[in-house]
């Protein structure tokens, strides 16, 4: 029999799907978190406070190196040609739907830890019925459940379902749509200026890691770098005042 395990990415989904499961006995052989090392400091708070509010471990996986690594100092080396095999530049640049090198890793972490004969319990709400269809290379890999789209379940109603429950984020829910790694290139524009707004340490992160990019940097949300967004939001703060 394969193990049951739940795909525990910490947001209001997959902790409204877990809390439930929990709730009505399902069997949960293994939950699984993986920490990217680009979450928001209430994230990591909130995976402890999960933790001991079910009483049970919490498996938290790692990329095998950090992803400052894969952005800015992996070697790339030329597939073809006269240099193929020689080095050519360093780091992957930010992540976008074309270079998606974060998925990537993240998929390969977690398959390799759960096995392929492994069910996975995954969060998407009723409202994301669509992305089941998108799953057809996942789905020859291992077995999936939705529990929350059998239970009808939308983004709303879990984000209540686990405020009920005395689970917060410590506001974070409260500035941002959705939470995933703060500096997640696939975020909108608005998402972006309230980060820089409310996490000014971690802007200053993205800001450094961006420069150090060199030649890897292929733009950030539609933007050339992420220097170019403070240019825009400085500019903002200067005609409020």
């Amino acid at each position: 029999m394969s193990d049951k395990i739940v795909s525990f990415s910490g947001g209001k989904d997959s902790t409204a799907m877990l809390l439930r499961l929990i709730y009505e006995g399902a069997r949960i052989d293994r939950i699984i978190f993986f920490d990217t090392g680009w979450e928001f400091p209430e994230m990591l708070q909130h995976i402890k406070q999960v933790e001991e509010y079910i009483n049970r471990p919490i498996t938290i996986l790692h990329p095998r190196r950090p992803f400052t690594y894969w952005a800015i100092e992996r070697p790339i080396k030329r597939k073809s040609g006269p240099d193929r095999g020689q080095v050519y530049r360093h780091g992957c640049g930010w992540p976008s739907h074309m270079r998606r090198w974060c998925t990537r890793e993240k998929v390969q972490q977690i398959d390799k830890h759960c096995g392929h004969i492994a069910t996975r319990y995954i969060g998407y709400s009723a409202d994301e019925l669509h992305r089941t269809g998108k799953s057809t290379l996942e789905a020859k890999r291992y077995k999936r459940e939705y529990p929350l789209i059998k239970w009808g379940m939308t983004e709303q109603d879990c984000l209540e379902y686990c405020y009920d429950r005395g689970f917060t984020w410590s506001g974070l829910y409260e500035k941002f749509r959705r939470v995933s790694c703060f500096c997640c290139p696939l975020q909108r524009i608005g998402e972006l200026r309230k980060l820089r707004a409310y996490y000014p340490d971690l802007w200053g992160k993205m800001l450094k890691w961006d420069k150090a990019m060199g030649e890897s940097n292929k733009g950030f949300r539609g933007y050339d770098t992420v220097q170019d967004l403070e240019k825009r939001f400085s500019k903002e703060t200067l005609v409020l005042f």
